[in-house]
């Protein structure tokens, strides 16, 4: 295999800044570079230390630049620059590299042409899941929000018509056209309430209100809409990841694919730090803990056990005794699958394979407990 021409520190930005994610340094760099911006546009500032500002945002700049050709440069080895340079991310990767040298050249002001920096901070977009998945509920819920949108923008236009006819004889400066008073149909329909611009007249009083309540109900469909989708969005991810958890344990392993997604169902996931208390001896038994990741350990009286990937535990205080019958914690950075007694119950009613199952093993440990 040919070595890399690069410098092992230089392969290994490569490879950092060709993943999809952002690394750290690039949100050091970004909140630093527009801070400078911020302290660019402070003439006290400005006044005592252009010249530091200026040095770190061209160092900030370098960084982008260099960054940005990297990426450009993975992309063209594997032969998907064209991707690359369309999609969002290279879009975005462009602009923080290339927007201030272009308004410089072109002999835009300097504290001016600086400001075309803020393209620095949409580099956050792509590592922020929140904002991947809104975009997903936008595209999914496109017709609804548009249809509301028709709604919002009829609502607009004809309130500014009425408000036009009602008013533009007695307040010709605020209401004397058409755009004048769409103006005042904004402000109220967002129910901003600026003041600059208020109907007198009893009959425009009243078109003011319906437009008000026409202004919440359109807002609140908009909400509805949004909250709706972006928490199935959240419900659809968080199922597949605790799929993918739950197929990873050995113990779940041969299940079927419909008894997995009803197991899937009825789990929560916990992280948990090393030296956590997961469960303390004497307590009342209300849940049982499937290790996907991590291990952690059974203090029992003379000996101390541990578990790891794969394994379960704190089935014997729901199959019989209510109270827990030893500590446990775990040893390192853990992630548990938690299945509360409701369902647990529901579960082993469902699938008695599983119920026979975790009581066989429920049945050894206590014999090799006594031992």
């Amino acid at each position: 295999m040919a070595k890399s021409p690069l410098p092992p520190a230089l392969a290994a930005f490569v490879a950092a800044t060709a993943r999809r994610d952002m690394t750290g340094v690039a949100y050091a760099v970004m909140l630093l570079g527009n801070a400078a911006m911020v302290l660019l546009t402070l003439d006290a500032a400005y006044a005592a230390a252009h010249g530091w500002i200026y040095a770190l945002l061209c160092g900030c700049l370098a960084f982008f630049v260099a960054e940005w050709g990297i990426r450009v440069q993975a992309a063209v080895r594997m032969h998907q620059a064209t991707a690359y340079l369309t999609s969002g991310r290279g879009l975005v990767d462009a602009a923080s590299a290339t927007a201030v040298p272009i308004a410089l050249a072109a002999g835009v002001e300097p504290r001016t042409a600086w400001l075309l920096a803020f393209a620095w901070a949409l580099k956050v977009i792509p590592g922020v899941p929140g904002l991947r998945r809104l975009r997903r509920v936008m595209v999914v819920e496109a017709r609804p929000l548009l249809s509301v949108l028709v709604l919002f923008l009829l609502v607009l236009f004809l309130g500014s018509v009425a408000e036009y006819t009602l008013e533009h004889d007695v307040q010709p400066a605020t209401f004397g056209t058409i755009p004048s008073a769409m103006w005042w149909a904004v402000v109220t329909l967002t129910t901003t309430g600026y003041g600059d611009v208020v109907p007198i007249t009893p009959l425009g009083r009243m078109v003011a209100g319906m437009v008000m309540i026409s202004g919440l109900g359109v807002f609140g469909l908009w909400t509805g809409i949004l909250a709706t989708s972006f928490a199935a969005e959240t419900r659809r991810d968080n199922f597949l990841k605790t799929w993918e958890l739950v197929s990873r344990v050995p113990f779940f392993a041969s299940l079927g694919p419909s008894t997995i997604a009803d197991v899937t169902q009825m789990l929560r996931t916990i992280d948990l730090p090393p030296r956590a208390t997961v469960i303390r001896k004497g307590e009342p038994g209300d849940c049982m803990y499937f290790i996907a990741a991590g291990e952690v350990e059974v203090d029992l009286p003379g000996k101390k056990v541990r578990l790891g990937e794969g394994a379960f535990f704190g089935e014997m205080a729901l199959l019989g005794n209510n109270l827990r019958s030893a500590n446990i914690s775990t040893t390192n950075l853990s992630k548990l699958l938690v299945l509360d007694l409701v369902d647990f119950r529901v579960l082993m009613a469902r699938h008695p394979d599983l119920a026979r199952s975790i009581d066989a093993e429920a049945q050894r440990r206590a014999l090799e407990n006594r031992t």
